[in-house]
């Protein structure tokens, strides 16, 4: 399992950090400024994304782009460092392309979207024009069960009606937002399928945010912190739509989503380690120049046992993240390993981005609660990371249902280690 980037990869990657450097960061207060003001998206975003377009930095994150799509096509392991890099500037993956939930809602029409969906949606979202939302999440039942999910839609001749409520739909309060993917469950009314399973109840309809009947309520802050693109609170009443606008396959909506969710986690993580990674760095400076008890606080011991934590844990997860984008790219058969690989990281990255930034906040003590330093809102970011995409009780079980089953097929390989007889033949008792 080779984990280096390709020569492709690293060019790339130093274009990328070139571009970063030179044009981002330098627009960072101004990017906050306008967003204070209410002016979003600021005014010299397009320009920058031109400027990224032109520099090949464009849909870095699809691997299976043709070659007439806009975009830079990268394997999982050489966007692994770029999207690390994205993770550092709230706003840089936009500048790419390559923001959520544009990025799980492009891989999904790429795969299943029909040629007059692509033409209309798929499109426009490679080339940068519009946004869009994935509508899953519901306030009234525990979504780490999707099964429970209630929003419904009916098929009315050639016409889909949906009635629910969803609740923080990332993107959907971008002013160029125009067309969100919702989970579905089929009404009552509905003809079955022959295997009538609950994973077999919903379906993924493409919804124009102008439909009738579409009402964005509110933008939720999450803890407090209130994303200018939106994690919004959406109510569908009697929305009416083509039939045609269902996407892939009637019934198929689960298998669907976690096609989706699996890359879209692993750019989480990768994200995630960007902001631990600039956090450190932060928490490192600042150890260095900030004195307490007439000694510097890099040279208090617990100090330094907080900044190797971080580091090693950093580095722990980042080959996790990496050995997984491997796995993306060449075994992508197989889909237990991945699933218990995918599940694995994202607990460990949002634990990772609580332990290190609670760290780095401690350091630098009250400006470390101030919008002074990007601290506080990656804090935030990581403690919802234990929640969104499934929480982190799920995706443990995931991986203890893995190894258990492996355990199962394995069938006493381990007896031999057993000292006596007796031991071979019955597990001893732990009391």
């Amino acid at each position: 399992m080779d984990l280096s980037q390709s020569a492709q990869g690293r060019r790339l990657s130093g274009v990328a950090a070139a571009f970063f450097h030179r044009y981002l960061l330098p627009h960072n207060a101004a990017w906050h400024q306008s967003v204070a003001e209410g002016v979003y998206p600021p005014p010299f975003l397009e320009d920058l994304k031109a400027l990224a377009r032109d520099e090949g930095l464009w849909n870095l994150f699809l691997p299976r782009l043709l070659p007439h799509e806009p975009g830079t096509r990268l394997s999982n392991l050489d966007y692994a460092p770029i999207a690390e890099l994205l993770g550092r500037l709230p706003w840089a993956s936009e500048v790419f392309n390559c923001s959520a939930p544009d990025t799980g809602n492009m891989e999904l029409l790429h795969r299943f979207g029909s040629d007059a969906q692509k033409a209309q949606w798929l499109q426009p979202l490679l080339a940068g024009t519009v946004r869009s939302a994935f509508a899953m999440s519901e306030p009234d039942v525990a979504s780490s069960d999707p099964t429970n999910l209630q929003t419904e839609v009916a098929v009315d001749g050639e016409t889909l009606v949906l009635n629910g409520r969803k609740w923080f739909i990332t993107g959907a309060a971008h002013p160029h937002c125009q067309v969100l993917i919702v989970m579905c469950r089929h009404a009552d009314s509905e003809p079955r399928l022959e295997k009538d399973v609950p994973h077999h109840r919903h379906s993924m309809v493409m919804v124009p945010m102008d439909t009738p009947g579409v009402e964005v309520v509110r933008n939720i802050s999450v803890l407090h912190h209130l994303a200018p693109e939106g994690h919004c609170e959406i109510r569908l009443r009697g929305v009416r739509i083509p039939r045609d606008h269902v996407l892939g396959r009637w019934g198929e909506g689960f298998s669907m989503a976690q096609a989706r969710l699996g890359p879209g986690r692993v750019h989480h993580c990768m994200r995630t380690i960007g902001q631990c990674e600039l956090a450190l760095q932060l928490a490192c400076e600042r150890v260095l120049e900030r004195q307490a008890f007439g000694r510097r606080l890099s040279d208090f011991a617990n100090v330094q046992d907080w900044i190797a934590d971080s580091r090693i844990e950093i580095t722990q997860a980042r080959l996790l993240v990496l050995q997984l984008a491997w796995r993306l790219d060449h075994e992508p058969q197989a889909v237990d390993q991945i699933k218990s690989d995918t599940a694995a990281v994202k607990v460990v990255a949002a634990r990772l981005q609580t332990r290190v930034v609670e760290r780095a906040i401690q350091i630098f003590g009250a400006m470390g609660l101030s919008p002074d330093t990007p601290l506080a809102d990656f804090w935030s970011w990581g403690r919802a990371m234990h929640l969104m995409d499934g929480p982190d009780e799920v995706h443990l079980r995931t991986v203890a249902r893995h190894e258990l089953q492996a355990a199962q097929a394995r069938a006493g390989d381990g007896a031999s280690y057993f000292t006596t007889p007796e031991q071979r033949t019955a597990p001893p008792r732990i009391r």
